[in-house]
């Protein structure tokens, strides 16, 4: 994956154009007493700005396994070279104070294959402890506990590091993690539940959030990246959003991802593209779909992140000969949802909406013009 991966124009962008703009956008109502920061998190302070960081030794050829030192390394650099510091702790400093409570939103479902890794969760709490943030402050969040107690991030972290979610499981059977006081309303197919409530650790809790999402294909969204983990990831009730072959995800990706104090208070993206998904997203039941770019990107940007996913996503999906993200043929569309999709490339169960990433930079949540995003490769 060279700079010309990332600066290409998709083959398909005009076929994307005339996806944006649609007349069946639904009606959204957003309920928050929480007023947006002057500076808010999202696009944060590098809007436009990516620095991907590449290393062929960070991960054992042999067992698959990451190198913590390499990571560290592929860490520090990318964090000075974001931020313009000469050291590691001084480009943390930059974002974070020993009085933060920070939350660490990570990605447990492509479990076993594809989650936010474990060394780069641990160098993110050994950073935030190295400027004076105490273990206690530190949480690391997921909406369901189930999908937390596979990935056991654990035994890998500092005693006193909080492990926290919303709900036991996917089941709309506790919704006492979320506040009742913050929610997205909208009616998307006629469903009894309507709304959408941002996790009361978010609101009540956090001063600070750094998103840690992978690289993944995603069957409603055509990839998922830093928006949709932090959006999706922080409120309840989001799989209502594409049902039956049809996906409002277009719009409500970046709307979820807008509302404060969310937008405000998630401060960094660190995109561990170490494993990705190039199909059958966003879980990873099998390893067939799995791939290794190596890399880790770093940026406050996540629309400009998640522009670069997308190429990232469809040129792997071209190599394998699989239909782009960006197809919109009712001929790919199995709706039975018979498992195909786990096997077969070529299958949809869905019409995917890529376009969330650019509807979310119309909210103002980041850069998606590619000749805007400047990207700063380094080598390990």
């Amino acid at each position: 994956m060279d700079r010309r991966s990332f600066v290409r124009l998709l083959g398909a962008a005009p076929l994307a154009a005339r996806v944006l703009g649609k007349s069946d956008t639904p009606r959204v109502r957003i309920v928050s007493p929480y007023r947006r920061l002057a500076a808010p998190g999202m696009p944060g302070p590098y809007p436009g700005r990516v620095v991907s960081v590449r290393s062929d030794s960070v991960l054992d050829d042999a067992t698959g396994a990451t190198r913590g030192d390499v990571v560290r390394d592929m860490m520090g650099r990318g964090m000075c070279a974001l931020t313009g510091t000469t050291t590691p702790t001084d480009a943390w400093r930059r974002f974070f104070a020993p009085s933060d409570i920070v939350g660490i939103k990570v990605n447990c479902g492509g479990y076993p294959y594809v989650v936010s890794d474990y060394d780069i969760v641990a160098e993110t709490v050994r950073q935030l402890m190295s400027v004076g943030v105490p273990a206690p402050s530190i949480y690391i969040y997921e909406r369901f506990q189930q999908q937390l107690d596979q990935v056991n991030y654990a035994p890998r972290l500092p005693e006193g590091v909080q492990i926290v979610a919303a709900e036991r499981a996917n089941e709309y059977t506790d919704n006492s993690g979320y506040d009742p006081g913050v929610y997205v309303e909208s009616d998307l197919f006629g469903e009894e539940d309507t709304r959408s409530n941002m996790m009361r650790l978010v609101t009540r809790r956090l001063t600070k959030i750094i998103n840690i999402p992978n690289v993944k294909d995603h069957g409603a969204t055509g990839a998922t990246g830093c928006l949709k983990n932090i959006a999706y990831g922080s409120f309840s009730n989001v799989a209502r959003t594409h049902y039956h072959g049809r996906s409002h995800t277009y719009s409500f990706v970046g709307t979820l991802a807008s509302v404060e104090p969310l937008r405000s208070r998630t401060v960094l993206q660190i995109m561990d593209g170490l494993r990705g998904v190039w199909h059958g997203g966003p879980f990873a039941h099998t390893n067939r779909f799995v791939f290794y770019p190596r890399r880790i990107l770093f940026g406050t940007d996540p629309v400009a992140i998640d522009r670069l996913l997308l190429d990232v996503i469809d040129d792997k999906r071209k190599a394998e000969g699989a239909i782009s993200i960006w197809d919109r043929s009712p001929a790919s569309l199995r709706t039975d949802d018979t498992g195909a999709r786990d096997t077969d490339p070529n299958v949809n169960i869905l019409i995917r909406e890529p376009g969330h990433v650019e509807y979310a930079s119309r909210l103002g949540l980041g850069v998606y013009d590619l000749a805007r995003i400047r990207v700063q490769d380094v080598e390990v």
